[in-house]
């Protein structure tokens, strides 16, 4: 493979890919509505010479580059958070301003900025002719910042799209990454008995029912066991709520919102367990509720999950991360040493529910991610697109 030639074109198609990142940063899309840029990305798909573009009933748009038996996915979610209060940010966030080689706004990091090198160096494999025995799916998806993983379950489950390995190009800082902990998010609930907040001792207030499990959650958090890849498991208390028939009443029910980060070997039925095992969570005969998201997408569909993403990682030894490393070494000429995710991604499901090798790679750096300060340089554009148009033709000669 003539990496030359693939740097090259990475350099001539950088302003065009800049350009486009430009574009879509300027359209907002949030979780639910990616419609308008989802359209924009299917035409520059179209416009550089992908070999099919379909948008799935879900919404996520499906870039098809050669018809070979092996497929690869190159991943990147084109929703975004929102952007918060407006003033907090020095440039605007839907211009895409340029200053100093960088360019701002809204999902530069976070993951326009993948996005844009992806589809350029789709063109870059069709002008080179780096086709071979493999079918690569560029995959714009949807809801990931609302619910990261469902869009996967929908392209496995109902396009019935299974790659052999997916690169998901969250920000790595041009890094590869090889997992992430996981994470789940639940409800514990307490009932109460109501009565006239002028006789207390006629009910059973559900508020001090909770308390004693809150300090233990706060103590648990201290426990959580550790990985030496990962780091440590936690536990944090997001919100609390409660109910009565008035403001001049008991209390009858109360909850705490959980955000639960799960390490190696935790899942979803071990950190139940947790909270269901302490004392104070048995002897107020409290409940574990695991909310389930079932929001609409742009195009109305509605696809079921509960708030579980499971923890995934790549083992060391693995063909695929092997191979990426190999390849990376090539072409930038130095040695890595595979990372990881401080936050979560579409790996979840990919990795780990269908346990597809699963590595990462993108350009610009996660701690712009959800920021006033969100930007992705414009030479990681060229370096992303060099390892992108490489990666399937490389792997497909170097994994049988």
């Amino acid at each position: 493979m003539n990496h030359t030639q693939i740097a090259d074109l990475a350099t001539i198609y950088t302003d065009k890919s800049a350009q486009f990142l430009r574009d879509i940063i300027a359209i907002p899309s949030t979780s639910c509505n990616e419609g308008p840029v989802v359209e924009r990305i299917a035409e520059e798909m179209k416009a550089v010479g992908f070999d099919e573009v379909n948008m799935d009933p879900m919404g996520n748009v499906l870039g098809r580059i050669g018809s070979g038996k092996r497929i690869i996915a190159m991943d990147g979610h084109v929703d975004t958070v929102g952007i918060g209060n407006p003033a907090n940010w020095k440039h605007d966030p839907f211009k895409g301003k340029v200053e100093n080689g960088i360019i701002y706004g809204r999902g530069a990091s976070d993951m326009k900025g993948a996005m844009a090198a992806m589809v350029y160096a789709g063109k870059i494999i069709k002008e080179l002719q780096l086709e071979d025995d493999y079918t690569l799916y560029i995959t714009g998806t949807i809801q990931e910042e609302d619910c990261d993983g469902l869009c996967w379950q929908y392209i496995v489950k109902e396009d019935k799209i299974v790659p052999e390995v997916v690169i998901i190009s969250e920000p790595t800082n041009l890094q590869i990454y090889r997992g992430q902990r996981g994470r789940m998010e639940f409800e514990v609930f307490t009932e109460g008995l109501s009565a006239h907040g002028a006789a207390p001792e006629r009910g059973e207030n559900a508020i001090y029912k909770i308390a004693p499990i809150i300090k233990d959650i706060e103590q648990l958090n201290k426990e959580l066991k550790s990985d030496d890849f990962l780091g440590k498991g936690s536990i944090t208390i997001s919100r609390i709520r409660s109910g009565s028939p008035s403001l001049n009443a008991v209390a009858d029910m109360a909850a705490c919102y959980i955000d639960r980060r799960l390490t190696a070997g935790e899942t979803m039925e071990s950190a139940k367990e947790e909270i269901a095992s302490l004392p104070s969570f048995k002897k107020a005969g409290a409940k574990i509720i695991i909310p389930e998201y079932n929001e609409a997408s742009y195009t109305g569909l509605k696809y079921a999950m509960h708030k579980y993403y499971a923890t995934w990682t790549l083992d060391e030894e693995h063909p695929v991360l092997k191979t990426a490393i190999s390849l990376y070494e090539e072409i930038y000429n130095m040695k890595i040493a595979a990372g990881k995710w401080g936050f979560s991604t579409n790996g979840v499901s990919t990795a780990g529910i269908f346990k597809i090798p699963t590595f990462g790679f993108g350009p610009a750096n996660e701690i712009h991610a959800h920021t006033v300060d969100d930007q992705c340089p414009i030479d990681h554009l060229t370096e992303a697109m060099k390892f992108y148009a490489a990666f399937p033709k490389y792997y497909v000669q170097s994994v049988v």
